[in-house]
């Protein structure tokens, strides 16, 4: 779900929801004299602003400004067309150790460190059905989608989830988290959404992260979109098991989930004479081979080479330009999106304090729709943007700055384009400030 592409080369504005009617979906309520768009555009088919023998846009044109996956650089697509190398051998275990000791460079750990084949989601499920059994509690603090989904994942490993919840659109409160704990003192951990992408929102990692330690509570992070975008210090924050993605702040492309796992969480696995959940998802499964067969052959399956290749030229990227500058690069692109869309009147969902500079999420200007945006800038300007989710499904636009999105190049088109549709639409456009 998280930023899924699609296939095709046919009418990206097909994902898109057509327009219900006339009316302004989801939009936040009228104010004031409504904009009447021209009429040149009421002579395009529903749902689209080119016909599909009109539009040649495709997935290699697409720029993606979505939350993930994201456009790659060049050198890594030419890294992952590489001819295929096996997964074992002399040659290939330099690889993957490098690629090791990136991962913990940017995840600032010393702690064991997988890349495990698969979505976060397969790295979350590994680390919740690693650490516990079914029908043991786990508290899931929840204030958006990802983090329901958090609780519906451990709930297919028959978790009994406890859970806390925060207004959407705010962070999560640390008080009500340590609250949660002290009053179900039975609870074996604690997981966590740091990014939560439905709105924006960069959940107070230092601070829950605290609560954990005060209580001795085991904490698992998801930080599938936040990892490499902002510090994420896993062992000076105590993160037990923290799980990334490679196709979000580490810029590469879709196919393995960096996993991190301390020694706490080891104890904890450790600590039942029974075995958890599964098999291949199985953090002891990992240990066993890294510990039997790590001369040559640390995992216990097939791995993607050409997806861990990709991966290595990125972080060879941003190590090399330093973690720091790769961090700005993600602040002022978001800087500078939300500057320029502010004075032209779209608001922040989530206030200015708590949102990551790695997602910009925005409501639509009085009476728009905000799916016809959308759908403009698919078909005329060729920029994937993201919608909302679930009850902020055609109320918000979500925009990414990570990848090639925090490009300037990127940013300055995007603004053109939502620049183009206001003037298309009859609202008022003022000049825009020159990029620094």
């Amino acid at each position: 779900m998280r930023g899924a592409r699609p296939s095709g080369t046919t009418s990206w504005s097909a994902i898109i929801p057509p327009p219900c009617g006339a009316s302004s979906r989801g939009s936040r309520p009228k104010t004031g004299k409504k904009n009447k768009a021209r009429p040149d555009s009421a002579n395009r088919l529903p749902g689209h602003y080119r016909s599909r023998e009109e539009n040649h846009v495709t997935s290699q044109s697409m720029r993606l400004m979505i939350p993930g996956p994201v456009d790659a650089e060049d050198e890594i697509l030419a890294a992952m067309a590489e001819p295929t190398r096996p997964h074992y051998g002399k040659e290939w275990m330099e690889v993957y150790a490098d690629v090791v000791g990136s991962l913990q460079e940017i995840f600032q750990t010393r702690a064991d460190l997988f890349v495990m084949p698969g979505p976060g989601t397969a790295g979350l499920e590994a680390a919740l059905g690693s650490m516990m059994r079914t029908g043991e509690k786990v508290l899931v603090p929840r204030n958006g989608f990802f983090g329901h989904r958090l609780g519906t994942v451990a709930e297919g490993y028959g978790l009994e989830v406890c859970r806390v919840d925060a207004p959407q659109g705010h962070p999560l409160d640390p008080q009500a988290i340590r609250d949660a704990l002290r009053q179900k003192p039975d609870i074996q951990a604690l997981a966590v959404v740091h990014l939560e992408t439905s709105t924006g929102v960069l959940n107070p990692l230092p601070e829950i992260t605290a609560v954990a330690r005060e209580l001795e509570v085991p904490i698992i992070v998801d930080a599938v979109s936040s990892m490499g975008g902002v510090p994420v210090p896993v062992d000076e924050l105590g993160i037990d098991v923290c799980v990334t993605v490679a196709n979000k702040c580490l810029a590469s492309t879709p196919g393995v989930a960096p996993i991190s796992v301390g020694e706490r969480a080891w104890r904890q696995i450790e600590a039942r004479p029974d075995r958890a959940h599964g098999w291949y998802l199985n953090l002891d499964t990992w240990k066993h081979y890294v510990t039997h067969w790590g001369h040559w052959h640390p995992y216990p399956t097939t791995m993607p080479t050409n997806v861990i290749v990709a991966l290595q030229a990125s972080l060879r990227r941003i190590l090399d330009g330093g973690l720091e500058a790769h961090y700005e690069r993600h602040r002022g692109a978001a800087r500078r999106v939300r500057s320029v869309l502010g004075r032209l009147g779209f608001e922040l969902l989530t206030p200015e304090a708590h949102t990551s500079p790695l997602l910009t999420a925005l409501y639509g200007l009085p009476g728009m729709d905000v799916e016809d945006l959308r759908r403009y800038l698919v078909d005329e300007w060729q920029i994937l943007i993201a919608g909302g989710l679930e009850d902020l499904s055609g109320k918000i636009l979500r925009v990414g700055h990570i990848g090639k999105a925090a490009s300037s190049d990127y940013v300055e088109h995007l603004l053109d384009g939502v620049e183009a549709y206001l003037r298309l639409k009859g609202y008022k456009v003022p000049g825009r400030e020159p990029l620094r």
